[in-house]
């Protein structure tokens, strides 16, 4: 697959590449990391990426401004996106060929193209890998696609704690420091934290709820984030915070948006894309997300991650 993604990448002048709604690193780091690339190799293409921009994100990449007739005739390629819901910017949908690249489970098969591979760790792995199978063939890997796949392999990998990292995974990343950036910049920048989410952070530590199943839940309503003067995308940052407390076996955040509720599950355990399927989300057995729009239903989410844990 991946040496007909190079050739299918070689017959188009024109390439844009997508990736999800509220991105994080690896979403970053697989899309601007596969561009960077294309650029390095094929100079004389021209290869955009598409999206709105993420603020704490912009120490990696800036977005294009790409105009809807550069679509026409255009190769789309979308990374680290599950389904078509998700993808931001959907004029991807206007280019002439799609290709999906993916490490998330394949429920949306969507594209005239497939590469999803659920055991990498994060698409920017596969980016590299990628790169890997096309070096002899004139892919050219930069300083700057290197440093930009390694940040997403480890935000993907929390830092290379989470069960997805793999041997392959310290390969690679032993591979690409190899090159001249600095992970020490990369680590300060993804991970630092505006005071008012440490103090919020604070305030979760202290009013999470478990049951005794080991179930753990916290529900961050709008008016608690406006006291606190934290965005819902700055709430997410606080996902993980749970993982580390004695006893939590899996977890669940509620960040309410607008006019609805982000489901943000996490687990030491038990398998929770499921549970998350059945509120509108997906992703993978031990992270996923979900969409609720009535508190109530959030109650009826505990109660399933309590059943499950209850089960594990």
């Amino acid at each position: 697959m991946k040496k007909e993604i190079l050739a299918k990448i070689k017959e188009y002048d024109t390439i844009i590449v997508h990736r999800h709604v509220r991105p994080d690193p690896d979403a970053f780091g697989s899309q601007c990391g596969l561009a960077e690339l294309l650029k390095a190799s094929f100079p004389n293409k021209r290869i955009f990426v598409a999206g709105e921009d993420e603020p704490s994100l912009d120490f990696m990449y800036k977005m294009d401004d790409i105009q809807d007739d550069m679509y026409e005739g255009a190769l789309v390629i979308v990374c680290d996106t599950a389904n078509v819901d998700r993808i931001c910017d959907q004029r991807y949908k206007t280019g002439d060929f799609i290709i999906k690249i993916d490490h998330h489970p394949n429920e949306d098969p969507y594209g005239d193209m497939l590469w999803v591979d659920t055991n990498a760790s994060s698409v920017s792995e596969m980016i590299y890998e990628f790169y890997l199978a096309g070096k002899e063939d004139g892919l050219q890997m930069t300083d700057e696609a290197a440093r930009l796949i390694y940040a997403g392999i480890v935000g993907d990998t929390g830092r290379f704690l989470f069960p997805s990292t793999t041997k392959k995974t310290f390969k690679y990343a032993s591979e690409l420091i190899e090159y001249h950036f600095s992970p020490t910049d990369i680590y300060n920048e993804m991970y630092k934290m505006k005071r008012s989410v440490a103090t919020l952070n604070g305030y979760v530590l202290q009013n999470f709820l478990m049951k005794e199943s080991g179930a753990a839940y916290i529900s961050l309503t709008k008016e608690l984030l406006q006291q606190f003067s934290v965005t819902a995308s700055e709430a997410s940052q606080l996902v993980g915070s749970l993982g580390n407390i004695e006893g939590v076996k899996a977890w669940v955040f509620f960040v309410e948006e607008d006019n609805q509720i982000r489901v943000r599950l996490r687990s030491k355990g038990p398998v929770i894309n499921e549970l998350a399927k059945k509120y509108n989300g997906g992703g993978h057995p031990m992270a996923s997300g979900a969409t609720i729009y009535q508190w109530e239903d959030a109650e009826k989410v505990v109660e399933d991650l309590d059943f499950l844990c209850i089960n594990y």
